[in-house]
């Protein structure tokens, strides 16, 4: 983000993840209280505001001090309450807590000097590599824990919102991207949107924006169809205060507390939406085939042609299922199509049910927000910019068609799991405590995954990311931008300063005279209304010609030339958001500095485990991560930065699919496909080398015996070779593909491979020393004599 003003983390809301599922945002238990079961808030005036405890368990989150979180004043110079509240960690968990990580500082910098002074002479290139590994470690290690010397969690009060800005919440455009409709499966986008449009706040007060970087007429009538459903889905949410509003995973559910007010019908009306989900599906997975048909018969009726065609009988402007010129991948036309319109300030209540409505919606609002697709314009010889690209150009594009100053970003493949997620954010963008509000450019939400493996194998929950390091980084300045789940306000896309350094007004002339936002006067026009963030969505009254002008200039490739696109203003482009020991002999004093650095990792993650929430497995799964994480792509990260900085180019990252197997029938069968990449490379080396340095201690113990000196030495060092192999263990799984899920396997083979190298290793390693050993003996005797003489 090219903004510099500060980000907050939102403790209640939680925005989502994926595996096999989709975007998510929930409300962690006392984090947003409101509602009979404290998960689901709502808008009534008797929602429950936030406990004076909250954000957490009353025996690790306090309050700050009162004076710190006093309201804004109103109008008649009384005190407001805060729309958030902040939480630090109890002194009694947080000083104990500092005081460990300051001492496993003093711990790994004695270590490091204690190495130093003791180099293993014999072999200085392993010693060099081994003092590498441990420097890379040591760094990172610093990098991650500095930041949780001061966590803070911050709690929005949704109710104290309701009560300040009833009736004049600010306008939210919502972003969502997607790319390839078999990679990133359009089931997963459909309810995506289906979530978003559903979402409880004023239907007339935002904007929901689907960008197609692939520009598949699948992804454009599969909108159609969502659009059409909607019809259905959105009034049958709200008149039962559905949760959550993702239809996939609301009719997964098995049971959930019933919120609505007419109880009596939600049977019926539950059968009744259920069914026309299932049609609605089936529709959706024949898109492509139901296409491909309807263009057959097109084409049989034009001779010579091989277009895709649309319902209405023209030519698909994006890519075709076999290409041409102009309708292929990287070369097609930009797309703009309204697919809802926005709606008018007024409610509208649906009709009684009927022959032809049988879900009655007399009481039910049954308006629907606005709904737009969009293709940017693709050509050979540009850098199109992947999802920064993307993004950019429907900031530019939204601000045309409704200007809301708050944009909210997701992958298609996340669902809003909680209806008031928009509201919680705005909490803290319109809190008025010394302009703190205006002041926040970026709200960002943690992340829940569906689907994971109930072992959670890979850490794929991240639970201490997002409950860990994400709430020590709020202690600062605030998080970094995750790349989904987060709420920007508009301005400081546009690389508009707080207001603190100057008025909106004037930054942006003179950012206009200096050509950074390209040539359209229509949308430079618009900025100012963007930066007023009491601002609703006024949308344009007619798409026409001129305008349709302005929206094909603002998607084409060459619009960003010479602008200041992707530096200062808009996504950044160009940016990636995404142990072992050949060693000297285990002396006691080495031993001693290991296993009291090695102990104090787990003290201290005791104390994580305490004030982040999070469970031992999760800190555990952690852990495992980290150690797979250090070894190929941290290094690979370092690298990418290394490179942008000193070349200007980075390495090219490609778009894995999160397609899961159809066939298989299995929801986990992601977890045994292997798609080997040169990341996987340096951690396989590493894994390799430990299993054969366990080998080799093995052929020592065995060949000069367990009770011997060299024995028992090998036998200390191979317990932090057999360290990292169990830190390394899910790894060891991942490569294996379908033989993971046969983890005895996997034990097999290690033991059959330390078997061989220890057999190796006695077989020629030790008579080889022994030969070096008898040298070395008759060389001190023959030196022995010559020094004493032959009377000696």
């Amino acid at each position: 983000m090219a903004a510099t003003a500060a980000s907050t983390m939102s403790a209640a809301a939680a925005v989502t993840r994926r595996i096999n599922a989709a975007l998510r945002v929930d409300a962690t238990s006392g984090d947003v209280a409101a509602g009979a079961d404290g998960q689901n808030g709502r808008r009534s005036p008797v929602a429950k505001r936030v406990n004076d405890g909250g954000g957490g368990k009353d025996d690790v989150w306090v309050a700050v001090d009162e004076k710190d979180v006093c309201g804004a004043r109103g109008g008649d110079g009384a005190a407001r309450p805060p729309l958030f509240r902040t939480y630090k960690v109890k002194g009694s968990i947080l000083h104990p807590y500092r005081f460990l990580i300051l001492l496993r500082l003093i711990a790994i910098v004695a270590f490091f000097a204690w190495r130093v002074r003791h180099k293993n002479r014999d072999g200085a290139w392993l010693w060099t590599m081994s003092m590498v590994g441990d420097v890379w470690f040591g760094f990172s290690w610093v990098l991650n824990q500095l930041p949780k010397l001061s966590p803070i969690k911050r709690v929005p009060d949704i109710a104290a919102l309701a009560d300040r800005h009833s009736g004049d919440l600010p306008g939210v455009d919502v972003f969502v991207t997607t790319v390839d409709p078999v990679d990133e499966p359009i089931l997963y986008t459909v309810n995506t949107i289906l979530s978003i449009l559903a979402a409880d706040y004023p239907v007339d007060r935002y904007a929901c924006y689907l960008s197609d970087d692939g520009g598949t007429l699948v992804h454009y009538e599969a909108m159609v169809e969502v659009a059409k459903f909607a019809e259905l889905w959105v009034p049958f949410c709200r008149k039962h205060c559905v949760e959550p509003r993702s239809p996939e995973n609301y009719f997964a559910m098995k049971t959930q507390a019933y919120k609505g007010g007419v109880p009596g019908e939600l049977m019926s009306d539950h059968r009744r939406v259920r069914r026309e989900y299932e049609e609605f599906k089936v529709r959706i997975d024949s898109l492509s085939s139901t296409i491909r048909q309807r263009s057959d018969v097109y084409n049989a009726k034009h001779a010579g042609e091989n277009a895709t065609w649309m319902a209405d009988g023209t030519h698909w402007p994006g890519t075709w299922f076999e290409p041409a010129d102009n309708h292929q991948r990287g070369k097609h036309a930009g797309i703009v199509q309204v697919l809802l319109n926005h709606p008018s300030c007024k409610p509208r209540l649906g009709l009684a049910a009927s022959a032809e409505n049988p879900v009655d919606f007399s009481g039910v609002d049954v308006r629907l927000p606005m709904l737009v697709y969009i293709s940017r314009e693709k050509r050979p010889g540009y850098n199109h910019q992947k999802k920064a690209g993307a993004m950019n150009v429907m900031l530019r594009v939204s601000a045309l068609l409704s200007n809301a100053p708050f944009v909210i970003n997701f992958d298609g493949d996340h669902y809003v799991n909680y209806s008031q997620a928009f509201r919680a954010p705005m909490c803290f963008m319109l809190d008025g405590r010394g302009r703190g509000g205006e002041n926040t450019a970026f709200v960002q939400f943690p992340q829940r995954f569906d689907d994971v493996d109930p072992t959670d194998r890979y850490a794929n929950h991240n639970r201490v990311f997002f409950d860990g390091t994400m709430l020590s980084l709020n202690g600062l300045q605030g998080p970094s931008y995750l790349g989904t789940g987060t709420m920007f306000r508009r301005v400081a896309l546009y690389g508009v300063e707080p207001p603190r350094w100057g008025a909106a007004a004037s930054q942006i002339k003179a950012m206009d005279i200096a050509n950074k936002f390209g040539s359209s006067t229509s949308f430079v026009g618009t900025m100012l209304d963007g930066a007023n963030q009491e601002r609703s969505i006024t949308p344009l009254a007619v798409l026409d010609e001129s305008v349709a002008g302005d929206l094909a200039a603002l998607t084409a490739c060459a619009y960003e030339d010479g602008t200041s696109w992707g530096r200062d203003v808009g996504w950044v482009y160009n940016i990636a958001t995404e142990d072992v020991y050949y060693i000297q002999r285990p002396f006691g004093e080495y031993l001693l500095y290991l296993v009291a650095v090695i102990a104090m990792i787990h003290v201290i993650g005791m104390f994580e485990v305490k004030w982040a929430g999070i469970t031992l497995l999760d800190w555990c799964r952690n852990e495992q991560f980290y150690m797979i994480g250090s070894t190929g792509v941290y290094p690979t990260a370092v690298l990418y930065m290394a490179l942008k900085l000193v070349t200007g180019k980075g390495i090219y990252f490609r778009l894995t699919s999160k397609q899961t197997t159809a066939s298989s029938g299995d929801k986990f069968a992601d977890l045994y496909t292997v798609r080997w990449v040169p990341l996987l490379i340096p951690t396989i080396v590493i894994m390799v080398v430990n299993v054969a340095a366990v080998g080799v201690a093995v052929g020592k113990a065995a060949a000069w015996g367990p009770l011997t000196e060299p024995g028992w030495l090998a036998v200390l060092g191979m317990v932090f070779n057999v360290w990292i192999l169990v830190l390394l263990y899910p790894f060891a799984l991942g490569v294996m593909g379908q033989w993971g899920k046969r983890p005895a396997v996997l034990f097999v083979a290690m033991a059959m491979a330390v078997a061989a190298v220890a057999a190796m290793y006695v077989a020629f390693g030790a008579p080889y020393q022994a030969e070096l050993s008898g040298v070395a003996a008759s060389l001190g005797k023959a030196a022995a004599a010559s020094l004493t003489g032959p009377s000696g």
